[in-house]
């Protein structure tokens, strides 16, 4: 049984692959355009830079193009700009705490990069800290660069 499951499993994320995974796309933008904002300003390195690591990963990149990338950054941005939205986001960051460790850590790593342009400010350490906590990993280990393989 576990094998089907395991062949199943396999079949469901190579298409979501190509017709693109919503809940992953809307967890990245979202954790992004909160630690954009965390310092209450846009940063155009920032963006260029969650916009990057959302290319760079597979999934996002065979199913989503950078326009619709960009133009779902800018909604998660726009939500930011409100404790509410701010909540707003961290809601669909939650949403993929179910899945696997790689994917959670993906979307926590492009939030981490975004942060890093010139090092991770406190507030934007704050941002992390609830990012990571909505996704259930250990923002620690995923900073100092220690990737789980699972």
């Amino acid at each position: 049984m576990s094998l089907f499951q395991d062949l199943v499993g396999r079949f469901t994320r190579g298409v979501g692959a190509y017709v693109g995974d919503r809940l992953l796309m809307e967890a990245a933008v979202s954790a992004a355009a909160n630690v954009i904002l965390a310092d209450s300003e846009i940063d155009e390195e920032e963006v260029e830079t969650a916009l990057a690591g959302m290319r760079a990963n597979p999934i996002l990149e065979k199913g989503y193009d950078t326009l619709k990338l960009e133009a779902e950054l800018f909604e998660g941005l726009d939500r930011a700009r409100t404790r509410a939205g701010r909540a707003e986001n961290l809601r669909h960051v939650a949403a993929l705490a179910g899945r696997e460790a790689v994917q959670r850590e993906a979307v926590f790593l492009i939030a981490a990069d975004v942060a890093d342009q010139a090092g991770i400010s406190a507030v934007e350490h704050a941002a992390l800290a609830e990012i990571a906590t909505a996704l259930g990993v250990d923002k620690d280990r995923l900073l100092s660069g220690a990737i789980q393989t699972e």
